[in-house]
């Protein structure tokens, strides 16, 4: 009786044996399936965090990204202010003396930036400066008041708010195997870009990039019918 009674108790403690065996197996594998996890959750974080440091290294903390995947420096809410301060006429009216275009490109990198629209005109659209912006094709507008006055790039770029000479442009610097390149229709300019006079159907490129860089500078601009 006492030799069965044994069997049994064995036969019952080999059970639980198994069992509690088989809830340690479980325990480790779901242990092994959350470390999994957390790691999966850690590389993907590392991932997204160097994703946003290129692009900020790259694009520079002033610069936006637009839905086109062009960069852009954003228009500053002051830019009629700006044209007034340097003595471009602001008003509610477009000018009508004088009335022509010119196209501007910037090159950063091979990538195109895009100018913004509503550069001269006042946050309300009451005012505008005889130089502006419409849209963001690169299409500069001059619609003066009055002849005899000569429009240039740097005054743009004072609507912009943005650093334009010779080795600057916005928070770009030319150095360290960079270079900046101003272009009059597809041919090179030296000396200060913001000193390039805007006439009529000009095709002006701003190109910024490393010096043995070979991009393809415009050297012209099919100008809509009518501009």
């Amino acid at each position: 009786m006492a030799s069965g009674t044994t069997g049994r108790n064995g036969r019952r403690g080999t059970a639980r044996e198994r069992v509690e065996a088989a809830r340690r197996a479980e325990r480790r594998r779901r242990s092994r399936r959350i470390a999994v996890l957390a790691a999966c959750c850690v590389v993907a974080a590392a991932a997204m965090v160097a994703a946003f440091v290129v692009v900020v290294a790259h694009d520079g903390p002033g610069r936006q990204r637009p839905a086109a995947g062009r960069l852009t420096w954003p228009r500053p809410e002051d830019t009629a202010d700006r044209a007034r301060a340097i003595g471009l006429a602001v008003a509610p009216m477009e000018g009508t003396a004088l009335h022509f275009h010119t196209h501007l490109d910037i090159l950063v990198d091979g990538r195109s930036v895009a100018v913004p629209a509503g550069l001269g005109i006042a946050g309300s659209g009451q005012e505008m400066a005889e130089l502006h912006t419409h849209d963001t094709t690169g299409v500069l507008h001059i619609e003066a008041p009055a002849t005899g006055k000569h429009y240039t790039l740097g005054q743009l770029f004072t609507e912009w708010n943005l650093r334009l000479d010779a080795t600057n442009l916005g928070d770009l610097k030319a150095g360290e195997g960079r270079i900046l390149t101003a272009y009059v229709d597809g041919r090179r300019q030296g000396g200060d870009p913001a000193a390039i006079e805007l006439t009529r159907h000009r095709e002006i490129a701003l190109v910024y990039g490393p010096a043995g860089a070979r991009p393809k500078v415009p050297s012209s601009y099919a100008f809509p019918s009518g501009l």
